[in-house]
């Protein structure tokens, strides 16, 4: 393909005002989805004292969540146990975070009598929206690039430096995978070598963060319009878990990262939330048990979102 039909790229910027785009965008989108999911709580009595803790114990555990699963996935690139630590050289699992934030509030939801899907169902589009806003830190510093590839959206480098592990000399960047694989991206070419072989070649990289972001946002589109109407408790929540375990499913085969027989960590957990999701809404299905509907959105004059106002029955 022509280099000029790749028509993503930009330059990277690792630091803005002495921070890191990366972090700030992280923060950014916790913020908001956290605003969202205070928004949508009280329609599934969820009071504000349960958000504010919910919230802050969500924050505790994707923190912890991110940084432990990485290492459990990386331990060998670690030369000491006291690196496990250093997470200002990068490292953070985003599926370990959200496991983080679950383990964190499993036990605290119980202390305000809540169950688990009641939270979960307020979450999911929050959730949603939080991880497309947080992508854009990851766009901006150049982080998880892909393999070599010369389709439409191959993200081609424009100069900066990109996030490690690449070392960039200013016109090109280059590191070291796993596998010893070693990758090199300059300006309108990208190559991946294992030894003295070329083994793929192409005009960009696959950038699977964009893929990601555009996923995300498109996921959020799906759930805010899908929490228009009631719904079973819980089916918000695995239609979450499907769309997203299946998306991660997949970029993840883009990736060059460390791999357990097949598949990278992201991937297994991935894949097991999804089997666990299907097995849950077939179970669902066939049972058509009774149990707790969430309401719907309902838009006002004063709340056109239909965030926060109470459905005429309940207002009733």
């Amino acid at each position: 393909m022509d280099p000029s039909l790749a028509s993503v790229g930009w330059p990277v910027v690792d630091r803005v005002f002495g921070f890191s785009p990366h972090g700030v965008f992280i923060a950014i989108g916790f913020a908001i989805g956290a605003w969202l999911f205070g928004r949508l709580a009280p329609r599934r009595g969820i009071s504000l004292d349960a958000v504010n803790s919910i919230v802050f114990w969500s924050l505790i555990g994707a923190i912890v969540g991110a940084r432990v699963a990485y290492v459990i996935a990386h331990a060998s690139d670690f030369a000491s146990p006291l690196e496990w630590l250093y997470v200002w050289k990068g490292g953070i699992s985003l599926l370990g975070g959200i496991a983080g934030a679950t383990i964190a509030n499993a036990v605290n939801i119980r202390r305000f009598g809540l169950r688990f899907f009641q939270v979960a169902d307020a979450l999911t589009a929050p959730l949603a929206l939080g991880i497309a806003i947080g992508r854009i830190g990851d766009l901006i510093i150049g982080d998880h690039l892909g393999k070599p590839t010369s389709w439409i959206l191959a993200w081609t480098y424009h100069g900066g430096r990109l996030a490690p592990p690449f070392i960039c000399n200013g016109t090109s960047c280059q590191a070291q995978l796993q596998g010893n694989q070693i990758e090199i991206i300059k300006r309108g070419s990208a190559e991946l070598h294992s030894g003295l072989e070329t083994i793929a070649t192409g005009v960009g990289v696959h950038q699977t963060a964009m893929y990601d972001m555009l996923i995300a946002w498109a996921l959020f589109a799906f759930l805010w319009w899908f929490i228009r109407d009631p719904r079973r408790e819980g089916t918000a929540t695995l239609a979450f878990a499907i769309w997203y375990g299946c998306a991660r499913l997949l970029e993840d085969f883009l990736r060059i990262d460390k791999r357990f027989g097949p598949l990278t960590g992201s991937q297994w957990t991935a894949l097991t939330v999804v089997v666990v999701s299907i097995a849950l809404l077939i179970v669902r299905a066939v049972t058509k048990g009774p149990g707790p509907t969430t309401p719907g959105r309902v838009r006002t004059r004063d709340d056109p979102t239909g965030a926060a106002q109470p459905s005429p029955t309940e207002a009733a």
